[in-house]
């Protein structure tokens, strides 16, 4: 990240009793951590749903499965929109977003990241792709 390596790392756990609104509104008071030079990095998939994977279609570019590809456009649109509510609630998205989030931990990271998130912050997309029909490489930078 930085020329000279010298970045110490702490790995945080994720509590796997507490809800999505527990988890963001844990990352809103760590935000004041950015201003004494803190990068944090929250690392996961936003559709993660490993049990479906098309193992066949591994190598086929950015081939996702409509869900798939769907509910990763919305979230986009949530994100780029500041409209974090969806986000946190995304039990509420019905099918798609049971589809793609079987289980809490790899998604998560993603509030952790929009609750460290300030109000005069870019965002930006990269590694935009889905793989294997289940799953979604994309990432989201903040700031």
């Amino acid at each position: 990240m930085y020329p000279e390596a010298k970045i110490p790392v702490l790995q945080l756990s994720i509590d796997y009793t507490k809800g999505p609104q527990y988890h963001y509104d844990l990352a809103r008071e760590l935000y004041a951590l950015r201003s004494k030079g803190v990068l944090i990095i929250g690392s996961g998939n936003m559709v993660h749903n490993l049990r479906m994977v098309a193992w066949d279609k591994m190598d086929v570019p950015n081939f996702g499965f409509d869900w798939a590809k769907s509910l990763n456009d919305k979230f986009k649109q949530l994100i780029s929109d500041g409209d974090t509510k969806p986000l946190i609630n995304y039990n509420s998205l019905g099918r798609d977003a049971a589809l793609a989030i079987p289980t809490p931990e790899h998604y998560l990271p993603l509030l952790y990241s929009l609750g460290l998130q300030g109000a005069k912050d870019s965002v930006s997309f990269f590694n935009d792709r889905a793989v294997a029909g289940s799953l979604t490489m994309t990432s989201v930078k903040i700031g």
